[in-house]
């Protein structure tokens, strides 16, 4: 399908999210309320998080720019600028007289604003009145734009935007207060400007000049996580309590494990959030320019560990997502790719986090180039990070990893291979005992030696099978457990290399 030259808003901050990991958000700010996990349901979710964040966003710009507000004759010059979707995002009157809303609008009208004879003066004046107050701004025919939601705020305090849209047919909200982000969106949406109003480009451009992107405070990007959460609509627990009443003799067996899915997507989203702003932050305090070596490298330091941890909480949260879903389609969608590019990318981020528990790990590819696969590739990788992190926590220290990629029919093997760093003679002394693992609940497990809890077996399978995979997991003697990743091959790739 042909693509229009100036990206979305949408295109814009979900590249920014994979390439940076997230300063924005795309996942779930609000609980599911229904029993299934269906495609139906994701409208409403993503919808729901719209609201919430509107809600939010009013409530930070209330107490950013209102509570300085002594006179209110003083209100009506402008504090900065809304670009928005359809209609003005902000409903707030006092806001309103602060923030002229320009809205982009679906609908054909006449370009020309002013009848020819206004003179050249009262035309500039009309203008300006304009641009004070906001005016609506027309997308083209066919513009994708048109069937997204979007709100951008620039203010002296901060800059912001957020965006609700369909990536792959799946509704996604994303938000993002980075200063590059966002400059990108108000580049994106002035280029569209002045394809169909020219004339009030120049009063928007003053406009936004005034409060041109920039980062903001870290308690403003704080304040506004606290306020997500408190507009977050609570689980309603009667509807809980009355469908375990309704199913008692039908789903009792059930409806325990259903508790604690729900209980373990809720621990995961509360657990990601926080760590999602304070990743945030630290990303914001690394671009400054005067900051000490020690304190970059402190930062850096933190920044590798929140990601870690939110890699390893969205993989949770997928998990019971997967588990929930009783539905044939999973919300995955499976892409041929280059699994070069994947271990290209992993390898260096595994060894590292092999050598924190004193072990080492390799990757013996074919010599041959390996073929394309069918998968989806952020999964891939957060599922065999996972993957190995608790396959080298079930290790003793001084262990070998082996990685090795092989081709197998119409498949390609993956295949972690323990290998003891012990000499010959010490191989009969070697403990080939496994870890010792205690069930939490329907998909967790718990080491007691390590302490460490993560997926177990049956819903590591699971996320492999959802991503056209499949885990096989085998004892041997000697060396323990050995875990074989099959994928499949690109089906078109194969027929054309043969």
């Amino acid at each position: 399908m042909r693509k229009w030259i100036i990206p979305t808003l949408s295109e814009i901050l979900a590249s920014n999210d994979a390439q940076h990991g997230g300063y924005g958000s795309n996942s779930c700010l609000v609980s599911p309320t229904s029993e299934e996990c269906t495609l139906a349901d994701k409208p409403v979710k993503a919808a729901q998080q719209w609201h919430v964040a509107i809600a939010a966003l009013e409530n930070l710009l209330r107490q950013t720019l209102l509570q300085d507000t002594v006179d209110e004759n003083c209100s009506a010059s402008p504090q900065g600028v809304v670009l928005a979707s359809f209609a003005p995002a902000i409903a707030n009157p006092q806001l309103i007289s602060k923030l002229p809303a320009w809205t982009f609008t679906k609908d054909s009208w006449q370009h020309q604003l002013l009848p020819a004879d206004v003179t050249c003066v009262a035309a500039h004046k009309t203008l300006q009145v304009a641009a004070e107050s906001g005016i609506p701004l027309p997308l083209l025919p066919g513009d994708p734009l048109a069937q997204e939601q979007f709100c951008l705020v620039l203010t002296a305090q901060f800059s912001f935007v957020m965006v609700l849209a369909e990536n792959g047919g799946v509704p996604i909200f994303l938000f993002s207060f980075e200063p590059e982000v966002v400059e990108q969106a108000w580049y994106a949406l002035r280029a569209r400007a002045v394809l169909t109003t020219s004339e009030s480009v120049l009063h928007l451009d003053k406009l936004v000049q005034q409060y041109y992107p920039i980062a903001p405070d870290y308690q403003t990007v704080m304040h506004f996580s606290r306020l997500l959460l408190r507009h977050m609509p609570e689980v309603p627990h009667e509807e809980v309590r009355d469908s375990a009443i309704r199913n008692h003799n039908s789903e009792l067996s059930s409806s325990a494990p259903r508790s604690d899915v729900e209980l373990l997507q809720a621990f995961a989203h509360e657990v990601r959030t926080p760590l999602t702003t304070i990743r945030t932050l630290t990303r914001l305090l690394l671009k400054r320019r005067d900051l000490a070596t020690d304190a970059i490298k402190r930062l850096e330091i933190i920044d590798h560990e929140c990601t870690e941890q939110i890699d390893r909480m969205e993989l949770l949260f997928r998990a019971a997502e997967l588990e929930k879903c009783t539905a044939k389609h999973s919300g995955t969608y499976l892409t041929a790719m280059s699994l070069t590019q994947v271990l290209q990318q992993s390898v260096p981020r595994w060894q590292k986090q092999a050598s924190r528990r004193n072990l080492t790990l390799d990757v013996v590819l074919p010599q041959q180039q390996l073929p394309t696969v069918v998968s989806d590739p952020k999964m891939l990788d957060q599922v065999l990070t996972g993957l190995i992190e608790n396959f080298t926590r079930s290790l003793p220290p001084g262990s070998h990893i082996q990685v090795q990629v092989i081709p197998a029919g119409d498949q390609l093997k993956l295949q972690l291979l323990p290998k003891s760093q012990l000499g010959e003679n010490d191989k009969g002394h070697q403990s080939t005992v496994p870890p010792i693992r205690k069930s939490l609940g329907q998909l967790l497990t718990f080491q007691p030696e390590t302490g460490t809890i993560s997926l177990n077996i049956t819903a590591t399978k699971q996320l492999f099978q959802a991503i056209g995979g499949k885990l096989i997991v085998r004892q041997r003697p000697h060396e323990g457990e050995v875990l074989t990743i099959f994928l499949p091959l690109d089906v078109k790739q194969t027929e054309y290399c043969s």
